[in-house]
């Protein structure tokens, strides 16, 4: 009996043992419905505002240098000026819709997977030592990859379609760069571009790069919600509530969303070649993360892996200060009709 005993106590404080999910979704500290469609919210407002910026970091990260070393976009501004030149307002947005589809699962099964993780892993004094909230934001940015990798892929051939049918780098001109041809843009669709692929090499087509955005990914939420969790509880809380003043929240998402996208880019460009179906004529293809990494680094140096840094900054860093913004102040408990936390 006292082994029985034992044995049920070993269980009652293990972290797995709170893995029962009708505990788990009724438990009011853990409420599931509103923090799916607080993630919901919160990727497609942010997604809405910052997706030019993303589709300038895609062309930026893709593009290779010529044979004398020239680059056809010098910078943001001018590969912003050029894709606005050449495509207009509504080419800024190519790839948007995918996003915005997939962004709603992506975003609640991000936010939702950390919550999830740091519920279970607490001690039973309610603590959460940065060891498990590391492997809480891994957890969470492991299970988004279901999403995120189908997701990218369909969006940085929408994105980079404008960019790579005009490349030409084995075309030169006189002063030796490479030159960008007249051709139309090639009108595609996320949905021809996915059927093609299930057609061609079946559901594993779409899950290309499966291994780099899964690097990325957990990596980018081992560090940013552990540190966004430290520096939202340095601020202010709102009156008659636990949770922190939403101005304090969107600076933690900022700064933790601006060190995590700095500190994964190399990872960035790396999955963002690699995923890139339709390279510009005469430009280097890859086989695997390790060929790429080691290819960018012998033809371009290590400031390749800094490639769209700014851009991504630009666009994680106000991304995840709305969408810790939006999760705190709990636009779905409002919309519920529910307590808010």
């Amino acid at each position: 009996m006292t082994e029985r005993n034992g044995h049920m106590n070993a269980q009652a404080t293990h972290p797995l043992s709170k893995l029962n999910c009708s505990n788990i979704f009724m438990d009011s500290k853990f409420s599931f419905l509103p923090r799916v469609i607080n993630g919901g919210i919160a990727g497609i407002v942010g997604v809405t505002c910052v997706f030019p910026i993303d589709l300038i970091k895609t062309r930026l990260q893709n593009q290779q240098p010529g044979p004398g070393g020239q680059l056809y976009y010098k910078s943001l501004p001018d590969c912003a000026l050029k894709t606005f030149r050449n495509e207009g307002f509504f080419g800024m947005y190519k790839g948007s819709g995918v996003n915005l589809l997939l962004i709603t699962p992506e975003k609640a099964i991000k936010l939702v997977g950390n919550d999830f993780f740091r519920h279970i892993l607490r001690t039973d004094s309610g603590k959460l030592t940065l060891p498990r909230e590391v492997v809480s934001g891994g957890g969470a940015g492991m299970c988004q990859i279901i999403i995120t990798t189908p997701m990218e892929l369909l969006k940085i051939q929408l994105q980079d379609a404008g960019r790579s049918s005009q490349i030409d780098l084995g075309a030169t001109n006189l002063n030796n760069s490479s030159t960008v041809s007249a051709k139309p843009v090639p009108r595609l669709s996320a949905t021809r571009i996915a059927l093609n692929l299930l057609r061609e090499r079946g559901i594993l087509g779409l899950y290309q790069g499966c291994g780099a955005t899964a690097l990325r990914d957990v990596t980018f939420s081992a560090i940013y919600f552990p540190l966004f969790a430290h520096l939202n509880a340095l601020g202010k809380k709102r009156e008659g509530s636990e949770q922190t003043v939403f101005y304090h929240s969107f600076i933690s998402g900022c700064i933790a969303g601006c060190t995590a996208s700095l500190s994964v880019n190399p990872i960035d460009v790396v999955k963002t070649r690699l995923q890139t179906l339709h390279k510009g004529a005469g430009e280097q293809h890859y086989n695997g993360i390790i060929d790429c990494f080691r290819t960018v680094m012998a033809q371009e140096g290590p400031r390749a892996f800094l490639k769209g840094a700014l851009c991504r900054i630009l666009v994680i860093a106000p991304l995840f200060g709305i969408a810790q913004t939006v999760y705190y102040l709990g636009v779905a408990e409002f919309l519920l009709g529910m307590k808010q936390p």
